[in-house]
């Protein structure tokens, strides 16, 4: 199975110009979902500490990975929706601009985490929760996505971390 073929292109959503990849496709269908998991499991190093899952897709990837590789589960939320302290970073969207936070406690100085998204597109979102992890003093020993956008660059935003990816457009 080609997990690419399981993916939904949607032109001009949500703007004009714009490709939107419906991954609700290869999510309801449990043999590419699990191959989607499998596949991105074998690009975490099993030191990690803790997963960090991304609102609001990254969260469906992020708790699969954290439970199957037996790892804390961190969400980083759209601003307002997190009840305890938390550190906000603003980012610039593909098209827009937006802050993600994590609350202040969810990764101790030292923890190796692993960042997890469904989609690298100009790599904004991300390279904000790098800023996050490292205003926490955790290290980031990679970031994980299901799809990456090439023609978007966002490898470049995120210099100096290690990428992975699993579909590639």
């Amino acid at each position: 199975m080609e997990l690419k073929d399981t993916i939904r292109a949607i032109e001009n959503y949500p703007k004009e110009k714009v490709i939107f990849r419906d991954i609700t496709t290869l999510l309801k269908d449990k043999d590419a979902f699990k191959k989607a998991v499998d596949e991105m499991a074998t690009k975490i190093d099993k030191d990690v500490d803790k997963i960090i899952g991304v609102e609001a897709r990254g969260f469906i990837f992020g708790a699969a990975l954290a439970y199957k590789l037996n790892k804390g589960f961190v969400p980083a939320r759209k601003p307002g929706k997190l009840p305890y302290d938390k550190l906000i970073e603003s980012y610039e969207l593909e098209y827009g601009k937006d802050s993600i936070e994590i609350h202040k406690d969810a990764i101790n100085p030292g923890e190796k985490i692993v960042i997890v998204d469904d989609l690298l597109a100009t790599g904004g979102t991300s390279k904000a929760c790098v800023d996050l992890v490292k205003r926490l003093k955790g290290e980031v020993s990679s970031i994980v996505f299901l799809i990456e956008l090439l023609d978007l660059k966002g490898r470049e935003t995120l210099k100096g971390v290690k990428v992975e990816s699993i579909i590639k457009y």
